[in-house]
């Protein structure tokens, strides 16, 4: 098996049941996720080897989030414990026209606190294939930003792919900062995974025409968007994820690729929602997993839409499908019909 190393920050999820707002909320579901560890879950589905790095509290509940990441076959050796708590976030999924909220309890968490040597990035990168991370993970403290630049330099001495989801987060750090130390990691990403508007707010890449809702997509303005990114930053690879929002509840989703030479557009599909959160992961793991079993450019990002595709009817924040599910999809099996 190729072996995919993550890194990044796992958190207390806390969500209320079904579609009840958090004010309504008398019990909250519990569970353990984040932008690499969701990406480290999708990959173990699709048969690939795994290694989750990361830094939890020596307590129960970093211990709790070790074992919620284990149990889909993630390799959590390299997960360090210290640090004095986990960070939290909580979620209400929105329905129809009231959009989904996030709010972050996070500040001063066990890896926003870790230190350069809770790693061996030597050790870690061991007969490793691919190296991912997000741009939520040097966006929570300058340490991290550091920690990650050094990560990607070993990498790459190491002949090891490295790709990054951009991920701009606003509550985390401003577009200044975010451009700032993003243009210090962009030289050693191979593949850049942003969505429409992460490659304006952290890299001011704009086509010129402004997207004021997202109720439509204009293809060749992302081409266009993905083409200045690989010529100015050097990514290899540029995939743009197209996200059409009709509602909360329904979407059209789709996505193109750019390789330095030609582009590459998926089929578009109609979506109706059960939980969009992880939805990029899985297609950043999609995409890792394409070109990690030499599929050519255009299967390798059709896999990443379809995958993602079917994480939206999925419950929380892992998209658990195998690849054999993947390629149904692929095979235009899209009538959702019982399989006995």
């Amino acid at each position: 098996m190729k072996k995919i190393v993550t890194f990044g920050e796992i958190m207390l999820k806390l969500s209320p049941e079904s579609f009840a707002r958090l004010t309504q909320a008398h019990s909250l579901k519990v569970e353990y996720s984040g932008a690499e560890a969701n990406v480290a879950v999708s990959l173990s589905q699709l048969g690939m080897e795994t290694v989750f790095v990361s830094k939890v509290p020596d307590n129960d509940m970093g211990r709790s989030a070790i074992n919620f990441v284990r149990q889909f076959g993630v390799n959590t050796a390299y997960v360090c414990q210290g640090g004095e708590r986990i960070g939290i976030y909580f979620t209400e999924k929105g329905a129809a026209q009231r959009a989904s909220k996030v709010i972050y309890d996070r500040k001063h968490s066990a890896i926003a606190t870790a230190e350069a040597d809770d790693f061996d990035w030597e050790a870690i990168f061991r007969d490793a294939q691919w190296f991912h991370f997000t741009g939520i993970t040097p966006a929570l403290s300058d340490n991290l930003a550091e920690i990650c630049l050094q990560a990607c330099k070993t990498a790459k001495a190491k002949g090891i792919h490295v790709s990054c989801d951009l991920n701009y987060r606003s509550k985390l750090w401003t577009k200044e900062k975010a451009r700032t130390v993003m243009s210090r990691l962009a030289p050693y990403v191979d593949i850049c995974i942003a969505n429409e508007a992460d490659m304006n707010d952290v890299f001011d890449f704009s086509s010129g025409k402004e997207q004021l809702n997202y109720s439509s997509i204009d293809e060749k303005s992302y081409q266009k968007v993905a083409k200045m990114a690989a010529e100015k930053l050097g990514f290899k690879k540029v995939a743009i994820t197209l996200r059409e929002s009709i509602s909360a509840s329904d979407n059209n989703w789709s996505a193109m690729l750019y390789d330095g030479t030609d582009f590459y557009q998926s089929k578009q599909y109609a979506i109706h929602i059960v939980d969009r959160i992880g939805s990029g992961d899985s297609f950043a793991a999609g995409l890792i997993y394409g070109f990690l079993q030499n599929f050519d450019n255009q299967k390798s990002l059709d896999f990443a839409v379809a995958a993602s595709c079917l994480k939206h009817s999925i419950e929380g924040d892992y998209n658990l499908v195998t690849a054999a599910e993947v390629e149904n999809l692929l095979n235009n099996n899209t009538f959702g019909r019982i399989q006995r």
